[in-house]
């Protein structure tokens, strides 16, 4: 039986998870090589949804340093070859079946029955010759900090500075931190504050994120799923590392189970990450590393 694409992504998604899982590292965790969200080099968009997840899990694994993707006929556009006996990796995108349409979301935010995902093969700027990358500056950590402290200061919501344990409190909507001097660098206090701000953004006022119907007795570990790819998308917008944790222990069985038995749940808390993270982006003028 021929594999779907959402059984080749789950899978290699599992694998991933299950490799990492000893040292709390999940495939969206970025701390070395290009921790910027994945672009494309003919369009200089970035990547959405689970196909930033996918490239940055596929980069690792490679020891890519770049973060610049393209297909094989963009990269001849560009006046590069990809080199013999590279292999590519997948992306995909959402096809409008009725409007014979294309949109490069990597997300599962249409009604299956009008749109389906296209794979399409792309290759690293590792992987190619005769392509020479422009030179942009690089942020200084100060930079960085002052760009994520505008972004999130931008959102409006009430966070808290105070114990030792940071949560969001649906009952009175409230994000509480713990204070940013006990974190051991600046990228993980925000990297936190990013994971609750994505929990913060599901509430009914906001996104009205309710996972009850699709994931039962396992919404909450999928929702604590959705808040760490939320905080990396962000992470991946304003160039900040984001390292494993080991709060994600106790959810790392629940997740496998959940990817494991629906093909489907990975592309769908992607998808839910995604909009959470667009949707605190939309609070402030445009700060993202992109």
């Amino acid at each position: 039986m021929k594999t779907s694409i959402y059984e080749t992504i789950t899978n290699q998604i599992v694998a991933a998870i299950e490799e990492g899982a000893g040292l709390y590292k999940m495939p969206w965790h970025r701390s070395r090589q290009d921790i910027t969200n994945p672009q494309n080099v003919v369009t200089g968009r970035s990547y959405r949804g689970l196909n930033i997840v996918t490239l940055w899990m596929i980069a690792e694994a490679k020891g890519f340093n770049s973060g610049t993707w393209a297909t094989y006929q963009q990269w001849q556009e560009k006046g590069a070859q990809v080199r013999k006996g590279e292999k590519a990796a997948s992306v995909f995108f959402w096809k409008n079946l009725r409007e014979g349409q294309e949109e490069a979301r990597g997300t599962e935010e249409h009604s299956p029955a009008k749109f389906v995902a296209r794979a399409y093969s792309v290759f690293n700027a590792d992987q190619v010759e005769g392509y020479e990358a422009p030179v942009v500056p690089a942020l200084s950590e100060d930079e960085r900090i002052a760009r994520a402290e505008a972004f999130f200061s931008a959102v409006p919501a009430i966070i808290q500075h105070e114990g030792n344990q940071a949560c969001y409190i649906p009952s009175r909507d409230v994000v509480r931190m713990v204070p940013f001097a006990q974190f051991k660098s600046a990228g993980g206090y925000y990297s936190v504050l990013g994971h609750e701000l994505t929990h913060w953004s599901g509430a009914k006022t906001r996104l009205d994120r309710d996972l009850s119907g699709r994931f039962g007795s396992e919404s909450y570990a999928v929702e604590e799923l959705i808040a760490e790819l939320g905080a990396a998308f962000l992470c991946g917008r304003l160039g900040l590392p984001n390292d494993p944790r080991t709060e994600n222990a106790p959810y790392i069985a629940s997740w496998l189970k959940v990817l494991k038995s629906d093909a489907r749940a990975i592309f769908t808390a992607a998808t839910k990450a995604q909009a959470a993270a667009d949707f605190l982006a939309g609070f402030s003028a445009p700060t993202e590393v992109e």
